[in-house]
């Protein structure tokens, strides 16, 4: 299930799943069989070089054989004798294995494999990802005087940097000025950093290391930038034919390679989905979007695009080529299929989003907004998969807090009804993510006077009151912090409901304040989120002001009574008893 954009994991390869990273044992030399196989076994590895598939002499009918047999005989009984002694040298092995002084001895990063033939990207990205996580492990190592250390990674940096030089020449297509001269620059810094480093370790004065120490430090700073810039221009040049493959191509198969590529690179993280969007990621995939022929990869562009617009570099890209406008014909075009709409909904989602100050001012989209509120609120009521209402409520709650305009669009489409109706089916809404959508929307129509009635008349009171009771059922942080963010709308959602005397009336019917007091007084319950707690002090507060023959005497003193602060406090420290 994929998260909605907007509205709110390094995996142990490395960051973005860079590819596989093998750890590098140190080299061992036991002696495992009797004293008569010094000899026998100088003989085997001749042997076996000069044969292939391993085959022993003694196999090929040639003149002689008695007598190399003969000459073998011991080795061979030798042979038969250490399959019955393996156990046995394993145990010897096990018990003689050193243990490192060094905690990250074993630590090195080595390139498994490494990329395939003529893949400069995956190239690119593997070496990179080595190459800065040496530097910052070199870093460490620094602050920690640990100077034999500083020195062996400094030069196994050196290996990397040009590694990665050399191997990306074998495969680029041409290498421009600049990068020769940053190459150069940066394959002087590696070989300076080696060398001061190992004049450290000849040092003993500490005065001398400190000012050696700060030299080292500059060192390493600007080898780290000449990297960066190197790695970038790179990627750039990578970037740059991949885009110009895309606008040149009309087949359909490179351009799904392309394009699937370029997703691919968004993954990895912000600072490649601005270069995606400066060098014109964004335009190309527009373009694509607008040709019938190409219909079969509208989702996977609009999922390249929605993952881009992260960054404001994509967004102003996307209003320069009248992205909106784009999507809102994707959206309220029915021969479209649900995929290619649930994908539009994505990137509408991500560009409204409220935790991305720069898409507050997209202009473009106020004018649309009417027709897009309107295919969302379809495309929600229509949705076959809990995936495609995902999206399409999340893009919905994102747009709420655009403009509040939306939120009366949302009341004139019967849109209370709509979301409703899909909390009891289980196809459509089946996660606290997308509960999580539905509140959002749900707490920000509350504002307005008219909304109330159809909450009341559509049982929302009590869909609300089962929303204050969300548990994950997995556990992971994700889902915690989304069942937290449930409980917090909900509750707020009741207190801005509860203005009007009916609402109040019908939650405390419905129990809504001894299940507001069991959030405050026991922190399991609320996952000791702060934020939860205000939230239903708040509602709890609103409630007794309509109902107050609802409380005891003691929930009114110290929830109800004082000061918002003071009874935070009270709450926040409680101590659950186990008694």
């Amino acid at each position: 299930m994929r998260r909605p954009p907007g509205n709110g994991e390094a995996a142990s390869e490395g960051p973005g799943g860079w590819g596989l990273w093998g750890v590098q044992e140190p080299r061992r030399l036991c002696c495992a069989g009797p004293h008569r196989c010094g000899q026998a076994l100088l003989q085997i590895g001749i042997n076996m070089m000069a044969l292939p598939g391993g085959r022993h002499l003694d196999s090929i009918p040639i003149p002689g054989q008695r007598l190399h047999l003969m000459q073998v005989d011991s080795v061979q009984r030798w042979m038969e004798d250490l399959k019955l002694m393996t156990e046995c040298e394993c145990m010897c092995v096990l018990q003689a294995k050193p243990i490192s002084l060094e905690e990250d001895a074993q630590g090195d990063l080595i390139l498994a494999g490494g990329p395939g033939p003529g893949d400069p990207l995956q190239l690119l990205l593997k070496r990179g990802w080595v190459i800065s996580t040496e530097l910052r492990r070199i870093g460490q190592k620094l602050a920690q005087d640990r100077w034999a250390r500083v020195h062996s990674m400094s030069v196994r940096l050196t290996c990397h940097a040009r590694s990665m030089v050399s191997e990306y020449s074998a495969v680029s297509r041409s290498s421009s000025q600049e990068m020769g001269q940053i190459e150069k620059l940066l394959m002087e810094k590696c070989s300076e950093l080696s060398a001061v480093t190992e004049r450290c370790l000849q040092v003993e004065n500490e005065h001398v290391l400190k000012s050696m120490k700060a030299c080292v430090s500059e060192t390493l700073s600007t080898l780290g930038q000449h990297f960066g810039q190197l790695l970038e221009l790179a990627l750039t040049r990578e970037v740059q034919a991949l885009v110009r493959k895309i606008d040149a191509s009309d087949n359909i198969y490179t351009m799904e390679t392309t394009t699937g590529n370029l997703f691919s690179l968004t993954q990895e993280g912000a600072p490649l989905c601005r270069i995606i969007a400066k060098e014109g990621g964004v335009v190309a995939l527009f373009k694509v979007c607008r040709q019938d022929s190409f219909r079969c990869l509208y989702p996977q562009a609009l999922r390249t695009l929605a993952s881009i617009c992260c960054v404001e570099e994509g967004v102003h890209q996307l209003e320069k080529v009248d992205g909106v406008l784009c999507l809102a014909d994707i959206l309220t075009d029915d021969s479209h299929s649900e995929a290619t709409r649930a994908e539009a909904a994505a990137v509408v989602a991500q560009v409204t989003s409220p935790h991305l100050p720069f898409t507050q001012h997209l202009s473009s989209f106020l004018e649309s907004m009417e027709e897009i509120v309107t295919a969302l609120i379809k495309l929600c009521q229509e949705a076959s998969s809990g995936e495609v209402f995902l999206l399409a409520s999340a893009a919905l709650a994102n747009i709420t807090f655009f403009d509040t305009m939306a939120c009366e669009m949302l009341l004139q489409l019967n849109a209370i009804r709509v979301l409703l109706e899909a909390c009891s089916d289980k196809q459509r809404v089946d996660t606290p993510y997308t509960r999580d959508q539905i509140v959002t929307i749900l707490a920000n129509m509350s504002v307005l006077e008219q909304c109330a009635s159809d909450i009341v008349q559509e049982n929302g009171v009590e869909l609300i009151m089962g929303m204050l009771s969300e548990k994950p059922r997995s556990g992971t942080p994700a889902e915690v912090a989304a069942c937290e963010r449930v409980q917090q709308k909900a509750a707020v959602t009741l207190a801005r409901l509860s203005r009007d005397p009916d609402v109040a009336r019908e939650a405390v019917r419905l129990s809504c304040m001894s299940r507001l007091i069991e959030l405050c007084r026991s922190p399991s319950e609320r996952n000791s989120s702060d934020a939860v707690l205000v939230a239903c002090l708040a509602a709890l507060r609103r409630l007794a002001g309509v109902c107050p023959e609802g409380l005891q005497d003691s929930d009114f003193q110290q929830l109800v009574q004082p000061r918002l602060v003071d009874s935070f406090l009270l709450c926040s420290n409680m101590e659950e008893s186990f008694v």
